[in-house]
């Protein structure tokens, strides 16, 4: 099988939907021999957050010297990015020949009256064949969607759970309240391992404590407030946190010291499973991790920033940073949204910081809401919107509506982030030629 071939087996794969439960990747995984039985994992759910610390604390391990199997979705730049070791994206020929081993299990699974395994199971299957196959020492797994039903829940030997930012997002499979979603979240919980949460509300708080109690896991909760020094910046964050001075970040955003600790606890919990980590590598780790389209500066002369906040709880912490980084200057909008997230909630959250707002429909995506479309959403709130036909007709129409003093912010769907950033990384190629 060819990558292309292997892609478009893929491709088909998606006509099987969403199905919830661990039923097919069980039947997958042990078709393939269980892989995941013979790796070590950290396992991260949440709303958000999940992509930030996953990249901070497999940084951190990879500096430490260990091999890094890192496994997270969405992708922004390259589809090839889901599944990565120590860095680098899992090469075209290893991904079509473990993706022709699992379309064999799984026409296997079929002619023995089994359901076809879904797009997400197959992937997940595929990236802990990898991971196998490389001999991983770690590997970071940030959950698809959920925690107790999701595809990455087929893992066994975790030693850490960590459970990011919980808000409320795809209710339609997880449920109605932060109660239901947080217990969904808190499904990766597995017995006798070491688990850290970001702190949150009560109600949140408690449903994690009774299932940590349940599963005899000891339970940490991670709170910000410990990190001391704070300096934030768009280009360079620092803080000192558990012993350390001047940790240095560079993802922006006021919300990201939070998921840099959160990281930090997990290394401290990690170590209490036997994974030595010095303080170096998480000083050097920290400091080398790089996280594309969270809240990322794209150009300075208009100030464009990109960020992938796409649901309630991520357009609160945007809004916190708008507060905090942009307070009495002119911003103009882009954005776009899938039609199945919570569009109402992030504009009403957001609206108010823009003096002018674009929309955009993301590209290569079927659920992708029409630049219209959200403009009548927008215009609900915000009198002054424009759809476009284009994302590059947005950012000229978005440097035309910008003076040198003003801010240009793209948000919404990761679904064109990883567009939008590769359009200006060639832009700095073509000027550097």
């Amino acid at each position: 099988m060819k990558y292309k071939e292997a892609l478009e087996y893929l491709e088909e794969t998606k006509k099987y939907g969403i199905v919830p439960g661990l039923g097919n990747i069980r039947n997958l995984m042990e078709g393939l021999g269980n892989p995941q039985k013979e790796l070590r994992f950290v396992h991260l759910a949440g709303t958000n957050g999940k992509g930030s610390v996953l990249a901070y604390l497999s940084t951190v391990l990879k500096t430490a010297g260990y091999r890094v199997g890192r496994y997270s979705s969405p992708v922004v730049s390259c589809y090839r990015e889901h599944i990565q070791v120590n860095g680098r994206n899992i090469p075209q020929n290893a991904f079509a020949s473990c993706m022709e081993r699992i379309k064999n299990v799984c026409e296997n699974l079929v002619q023995e009256g089994q359901p076809h395994p879904t797009v997400f199971e197959i992937e997940t299957a595929l990236a802990i064949l990898y991971f196998r196959d490389k001999a991983c020492d770690i590997v970071v797994m940030e959950a698809g969607m959920g925690g107790l039903s999701d595809a990455t829940n087929v893992i066994e030997n975790t030693l850490v759970a960590i459970l990011t930012s919980i808000g409320m997002d795809h209710m339609q499979f997880l449920g109605d309240t932060l109660e239901k979603i947080a217990a969904q979240k808190a499904g990766i919980i597995k017995p006798g391992c070491r688990v850290v949460m970001m702190d949150n509300v009560p109600e949140v708080v408690q449903v994690v404590k009774r299932e940590a109690d349940a599963k005899g896991a000891a339970l940490t909760i991670s709170d910000a407030s410990g990190a001391k020094n704070i300096h934030y910046g768009l280009k360079k964050q620092t803080f000192d946190y558990a012993g350390l001075k001047k940790l240095e970040i560079h993802l922006a955003g006021k919300f990201q010291v939070n998921n840099a600790v959160l990281a930090v606890d997990a290394v401290q919990l990690l170590r209490q499973a036997g994974i030595a980590v010095p303080d170096k590598a998480i000083r050097e780790g920290l400091k080398a991790t790089v996280w594309e389209g969270r809240f990322q500066v794209l150009s300075e002369h208009p100030l464009f920033v990109t960020d992938g906040a796409h649901n309630e709880d991520a357009a609160r912490k945007l809004a916190d940073s708008i507060d905090f980084y942009f307070t009495n200057r002119r911003i103009v909008y882009i954005m776009g949204m899938l039609r199945d997230k919570e569009v109402g909630r992030v504009i009403e959250l957001t609206h108010h910081y823009a003096d002018q707002i674009i929309t955009v429909t993301p590209s290569d995506n079927p659920r992708a809401m029409h630049a219209y479309d959200l403009a009548q959403e927008v215009r609900k709130y915000h009198p002054n919107v424009t759809a476009v036909d284009s994302l590059e007709e947005a950012v000229e129409v978005g440097k035309l509506l910008c003076g040198k003093d003003d801010v240009l912010l793209a948000f919404g769907s990761l679904s064109f982030q990883g567009k939008l950033i590769s359009m200006f990384q060639k832009g700095k190629q073509q000027k550097g030629n």
